[in-house]
């Protein structure tokens, strides 16, 4: 069984990685303020892309975001399901959630995401983000997980399995890494929409004064 002791000492080394202070690089350094370049942007990294809508779109939106991050849960309790009727699934925007965890839990959390049985990636990030103060504000956090996970098919094995799985959390952390310090990300959530980078939550006001200028164009 994977004990919440040795859970932290599983994720410790990410643990001081993702809460020390983001290590920007000259290339970083160099780009504009508030933009970076789009092809590479959306070069591959080392985890499968886990995206929504046409890659073709006139629009990318490009956000990472941690699980354990109260502001990205409620982006994606109020925004997202507008974004995602009224853009991503009408073929006008191409979204793209990269993992940006802050801490070890929100690590665990995307590492269940990713090894969800039959690729629910984005059922479970939703879940995981309305029951957050369930999971991530806990005493025994891994328990909670354990126990949601279990309606994403995940059984004891494959649970502690998961969360043991270094080369996941290597992966994910280096997705984290590069956000840092090739696209400045030092917060959660950032967007970078067409390339322009947008730090914060945004009301589905906000959402629709930055996308529609740029469809309408």
């Amino acid at each position: 069984m994977l004990s919440r002791r040795r859970f932290l000492a599983t994720t410790a080394t990410f643990a001081l990685v993702a809460l020390a202070a983001p290590s920007f690089t000259l290339e970083a350094l160099a780009q504009k303020a508030d933009t970076v370049d789009t092809a590479e942007l959306m070069k591959p990294g080392p985890l499968p892309e886990k995206a929504l809508g046409d890659p073709n779109a006139k629009v990318v939106m490009v956000e990472y975001l941690s699980m354990t991050c109260p502001h990205c849960a409620h982006f994606h309790e109020t925004t997202f399901p507008t974004l995602k009727e009224k853009y991503i699934d009408t073929g006008k925007v191409y979204f793209v959630m990269r993992e940006f965890p802050l801490d070890a839990l929100a690590a665990a959390g995307f590492m269940l995401a990713r090894n969800a049985p039959g690729d629910k990636y984005f059922e479970v990030v939703k879940t995981l983000f309305a029951h957050l103060k369930e999971w991530a504000y806990t005493d025994d956090p891994v328990t909670a997980l354990r126990n949601i996970s279990k309606q994403f098919g995940y059984a004891p094995a494959t649970f502690d399995a998961t969360l043991s799985d270094q080369k996941l959390l290597d992966a994910i952390n280096a997705v984290r890494a590069r956000g840092a310090d090739v696209f400045g990300v030092n917060s959660t959530p950032t967007f970078f929409v067409n390339g322009e980078r947008v730090r914060g939550a945004m009301s589905p006001e906000e959402l629709a004064a930055k996308l529609d200028p740029l469809l309408a164009g």
